[in-house]
C-alpha cells in the first residue's frame, strides 16, 4: 500500500510544479524552451511510474499530423516524452483540475464535437499551425478503449493535413505488464473515474509501454476519408488486430 501511495504524491507534486512552471515560466519562455520542458516533465512522469519505453521507429518532426490509438490518459504523456507535438482533445479536458491547465500550457487545441462551427475553427487553426511547421497529434478514434480493439477512425479531422499537404504519421501504442501480456489496469475507458484510473496505474510494480511510429502517409491529393481509412488500417496491422 505505501509504494502506490509514495507514486501519488510524487506524482501530485510533479503537477503542482507543472503548474507553477506554466503559470510563472511559460511567458518568458521561447517555443524551443517550452518543447524541451514539456518534454522533461513527461518524462518525469514516466520515471515516477516507472514505465519503460520501448520505441520503433522516427517520430515525425514539424509540419505533419501524428496519429495514434487511444487507451490512456497516459498516452499524451507517453507521446510528449518523445516529441513535442501539439495535441488537439475534447473541450472537457480543459476542466480537469490541474491537468487541464498543464493541457492549456502545451498548447493544446481543444474542441466541442457535438458543435460544427467548432470543428470548422480547429480546422482552420490546425492548417495554419501546419503549414507554420507545427507538428500536430490527435487520437482519430474519439475516445480509449481497452487497448484488445481498434474503434473506426473519424476522418474530419483529417482534412487539415489533406489542406496543407503535409504528411500523416501513424503510430501504435500497446501497453503491456512485465510479464510481456497485455496490461489492461493502463487503460482508461468506460465509467472509470481519473482518480480511480491514477490509482490503478499507480498500484503497478512497473509497466512497459511500446511506441512504433510507422511509415508516414502522403496527404497530397488525398480525400480525408481514405486518409483516416489508410492511417487506421496501418495501425491496425502493427498492432495485429
Amino acid at each position: 500500500m505505501i509504494r502506490p501511495v509514495i507514486k501519488i504524491l510524487r506524482l501530485f507534486s510533479l503537477v503542482l510544479t507543472g503548474v507553477g512552471t506554466a503559470l510563472f515560466l511559460y511567458q518568458r519562455m521561447d517555443r524551443t524552451a517550452r518543447n524541451r520542458q514539456l518534454m522533461a516533465w513527461a518524462g518525469s512522469l514516466m520515471r515516477i511510474l516507472k514505465i519503460e519505453l520501448r520505441v520503433s521507429g522516427a517520430p515525425p518532426v514539424g509540419g505533419a499530423v501524428l496519429v495514434a490509438n487511444h487507451i490512456s490518459w497516459l498516452d499524451i504523456h507517453v507521446l510528449h516524452s518523445l516529441l513535442p507535438a501539439r495535441f488537439i482533445s475534447k473541450a472537457e479536458v480543459q476542466d480537469w483540475p490541474l491537468l487541464g491547465r498543464l493541457a492549456k500550457a502545451a498548447g493544446t487545441l481543444f474542441i466541442t464535437r457535438e458543435k460544427k462551427s467548432d470543428a470548422i475553427r480547429v480546422n482552420q487553426e490546425m492548417a495554419a499551425e501546419l503549414r507554420a511547421g507545427e507538428c500536430l497529434a490527435f487520437f482519430p478514434e474519439g475516445t480509449t478503449s481497452d487497448g484488445q480493439e481498434l474503434r473506426t477512425f473519424f476522418p474530419s479531422l483529417f482534412q487539415p493535413a489533406v489542406e496543407a499537404g503535409c504528411p500523416v504519421a501513424p503510430a501504435s501504442i500497446r501497453y503491456l505488464n512485465l510479464q510481456g501480456s497485455p496490461c489492461l489496469e493502463a487503460a482508461y475507458h468506460g465509467d472509470l473515474t481519473l482518480l480511480a484510473s491514477f490509482w490503478r496505474i499507480a498500484k503497478l510494480r512497473g509497466l512497459v509501454v511500446e511506441v512504433t511510429f510507422l511509415p508516414a502517409l502522403e496527404s497530397h491529393g488525398q480525400h480525408r476519408r481514405e486518409l483516416a481509412k489508410r492511417a487506421e488500417a496501418t495501425i491496425r496491422s502493427a498492432l495485429g488486430m
